[in-house]
């Protein structure tokens, strides 16, 4: 089924980078979800995980970590650590990986889950909030649908970092990268692909007669 999951999924879109690419073909996706849904690990679409939330597709998580870009000499935040999946994957193309989660039970869940990688560090937090103590980030990779990306992650990217998330644009989720110059960022939509809503990021709702 991983098989499956990289020749149908991954190769025929745009996942081009062959660490990407052999990263996700090592991870076990279905040692991060709970038993009953193991059979649906590798399915092109989110996988429920408990406590409301949901695995983003695999295509998505390749798409996203494919134009992060993580290398060795990288320090990345990844928002939205779940139960560590995505994590994982990171944890073999970047040199240290932060992971924030703000439910406590995912959170210790990954902490379990990634017990043996040493280059990943599991923390409870608030999504919006990063996390400022390990600033700056080459890359930080939002694991989920988000309505916006606030400033505060942004300004917890080193220069020439950039910011990779799942974006509700016009009732569509779309795929963006965020790049730094100087101190200020510019966006860009490069795919429409489905994803799994990451709490903390909702906007506020304007009044309205």
């Amino acid at each position: 089924m991983r098989k499956a999951m990289v020749v149908s999924q991954l190769r025929t879109t745009e996942v081009s980078d062959p660490r990407v690419i052999a990263a996700m073909s090592h991870i076990a996706r279905e040692d991060f979800v709970p038993a009953a849904q193991r059979s649906f690990a590798y399915a092109d679409r989110g996988v429920q995980i408990g406590e409301g939330r949901a695995l983003n597709p695999p295509l998505t998580t390749g798409r996203l970590l494919n134009v992060a870009h993580a290398k060795k000499e990288d320090n990345v935040l990844l928002i939205g650590a779940a139960t560590g999946y995505t994590a994982a994957a990171l944890a073999q193309l970047a040199g240290s990986v932060v992971a924030i989660e703000q439910n406590a039970k995912l959170a210790a869940t990954a902490v379990k889950n990634l017990a043996e990688f040493d280059n990943v560090q599991i923390e409870t937090g608030n999504h919006a909030d990063g996390w400022a103590q390990s600033a700056p980030y080459s890359a930080i990779v939002v694991d989920g649908l988000v309505d916006e990306i606030p400033q505060a992650l942004v300004d917890q990217l080193a220069p020439d970092g950039r910011i990779v998330a799942a974006v509700m644009n016009d009732g569509v989720s779309r795929l963006a990268l965020g790049r730094t110059a100087g101190e200020h960022i510019g966006y860009q939509y490069f795919a429409d692909c489905g994803a799994c809503p990451l709490p903390g990021f909702e906007k506020a709702k304007s009044f309205k007669f």
